[in-house]
């Protein structure tokens, strides 16, 4: 039998005004990403490859439904604050894909209530329809969203290249902290946009130095 041709995708976690945009919910609480810019900067460098490549791109948006019930008590206990101003609102400004990144209604989105983008969404399904075999992944949190995201897509047997230097944390520690992790366990390749990787589905054949 003939192995099916590798196809990627790039997946994009979370890049929302509610994490990144400076009037957004999680900044207006004093959570604001170090580095958070920079993230913006080459996130969009990475969709525009993507989009050049002709791969799927994959946004996720952590998003709760009116009344919050679909919140649960663990994510309500870490962020208290958040529901008292309604932040990452589904259908709200707050909720939404931050501006430079061009997203648009026809862009592919999951949408989800818990870390990890698999978790009761329909990434899975819609990766496999998509033939996708392989991701390239970016975004925020690193060591929350995003690294949730990878420990859930290597769990299902898809290889992931990691964007280093297209993720942020709250400080550059626990940015470092979990690419360190994710790399040197072989959760996924941690590579660098500003050092020469290009997202291409050629995987492979550009590497980048690592971040």
């Amino acid at each position: 039998m003939t192995a099916r041709p590798s196809k990627s995708a790039l997946i994009v976690v979370d890049m929302q005004n509610g994490f990144c945009h400076p009037k957004g919910s999680l900044p207006s609480l004093g959570m604001s990403l170090a580095d958070v810019d920079r993230s913006v900067r080459q996130s969009a460098l990475a969709v525009e490859q993507a989009r050049a490549a002709d791969l799927p791109v994959i946004f996720t948006r952590h998003v709760y439904r009116p009344g919050r019930a679909d919140e649960g008590q663990n994510l309500t206990a870490l962020s208290a604050d958040l529901a008292g101003i309604d932040g990452l609102a589904a259908g709200s400004w707050d909720g939404g894909v931050i501006d430079e990144l061009g997203w648009t209604p026809a862009d592919l989105t999951v949408d989800k209530v818990r870390f990890d983008a698999f978790l009761w969404t329909s990434m899975d399904p819609l990766l496999q329809g998509l033939g996708v075999t392989h991701l390239q992944v970016c975004g925020v949190v690193t060591n929350i969203c995003v690294e949730s995201t990878v420990r859930a897509a290597f769990m299902r047997d898809y290889p992931v290249t990691l964007l280093g230097d297209a993720c942020a944390a709250q400080t550059p520690r626990l940015h470092d902290l979990g690419l360190e992790v994710m790399g040197a366990v072989g959760l996924a390749t941690v590579v660098s946009l500003a050092d020469g990787y290009q997202v291409t589905n050629q995987i492979g054949a550009s590497t980048g130095a690592a971040v």
